[in-house]
């Protein structure tokens, strides 16, 4: 069977950790490099391709990539705000696209994201780690059969670091991060929250401290979704002790699980702690996005889930600004 050929588009940091993963990966090749230096490329190839059995073509221009390299996919791990322009071209280009998350960051190009996936239809598939391990889809699982009766309530906290740790960069620079905390490690405990809770969101509060920053540092969040549950998640980032939890609360039972990374998860009903029988291993985004373009798996993430972190966001961002409750602009498409 053919390799997929894979493209990385960005060769920052977290870009290393996609190479680490494709290069795992059997069934891919990793066929071109694109950054805005040939020596970024070089650099990267170094730290992480030293030793990888073809040498990737290297790129400063995006449409001579798409052009000349006869790609399957692209991982696009480029700064947040560049996400939508990045994402439609790679979509206009005939590739199917793997988006570091967040997908983008305003609801707007969202709904323009999907759409175009739709009319191109190709896959695109968002970077988050929870909707790839069985943990967090025995928790979808349980919300959706009732399990436990109805859910009810939704806690959950992220702590980590990173007002220190990205101090200087891009991602503490709003005009390419979008936001700051809760958009960039934050994201993945909200899209949990999201993937799990499978309904839109109809109002959210929040409470925003930036630290003197030019963006969220330490976030409180309430959230009320259309279908009657109600969240509150807090996102730390300024903590020495990172870690992660969240807590669903049913009528009949309980659920605690590690809303970061799925290592974990613990269940409990009126008698006390329950067995819980995980299915299957927890794989990365980008295998599963290997798969589903290969057509032996649905993508555990799509272009929905992007809409509904989306306006999520821009309610908490406008919550900020206004001191008052806030609205998404526009319902989410399901699906």
């Amino acid at each position: 069977m053919p390799k997929v050929r894979v493209a990385i588009l960005g060769c920052g940091g977290m870009a290393g950790e996609h190479a680490r993963r494709f290069k795992g990966n059997k069934d891919v090749e990793i066929v071109a490099l694109c950054d805005v230096t040939e020596d970024l490329c070089q650099k990267f190839i170094e730290r992480n391709l030293k030793d990888y059995p073809t040498k990737p073509a290297i790129f400063t221009d995006r449409k001579k990539m798409y052009a000349q390299s006869k790609l399957d996919g692209v991982a696009i791990i480029t700064p947040h705000t560049m996400h939508f322009d990045h994402g439609k071209e790679a979509l206009e280009a005939g590739c199917h696209v793997l988006m570091e998350k967040p997908m983008v960051t305003q609801a707007d190009q969202a709904y323009a994201l999907a759409e175009l996936a739709k009319k191109t239809k190709k896959i695109v598939t968002i970077g988050y780690n929870t909707p790839c391990t069985p943990a967090m889809n025995w928790v979808r699982d349980a919300i959706r059969s009732k399990k436990f009766g109805k859910l009810e309530l939704v806690s959950g906290y992220l702590s980590q670091n990173w007002m220190k740790a990205v101090a200087g960069t891009w991602r503490q620079k709003p005009e390419l991060s979008g936001g700051g905390q809760a958009y960039d490690s934050g994201a993945h405990i909200l899209n949990s929250l999201c993937w799990t809770v499978e309904g839109n969101v109809a109002e959210v509060f929040a409470f925003v401290d930036n630290h003197g920053t030019p963006v969220d540092i330490n976030s409180s969040i309430n959230v009320r979704f259309e279908n009657g549950v109600i969240a509150s998640i807090v996102v730390s980032g300024n903590c020495m002790a990172a870690g992660a939890s969240m807590h669903f609360v049913f009528e009949d039972g309980r659920i605690d699980v590690d809303g970061w990374g799925g290592g974990w998860i613990k269940a409990y009903d009126a008698k006390g702690e329950v067995k819980v029988d995980l299915k299957g291993e927890s794989n990365t985004p980008n295998d599963n996005f290997i798969d589903a373009v290969l057509g032996r798996a649905e993508p555990r993430t799509s272009p929905a889930n992007g809409i509904v972190q989306s306006e999520l966001m821009d309610a908490i961002y406008e919550s900020q600004r206004t001191g008052k409750p806030a609205k998404p602009k526009r319902t989410a498409a399901k699906g």
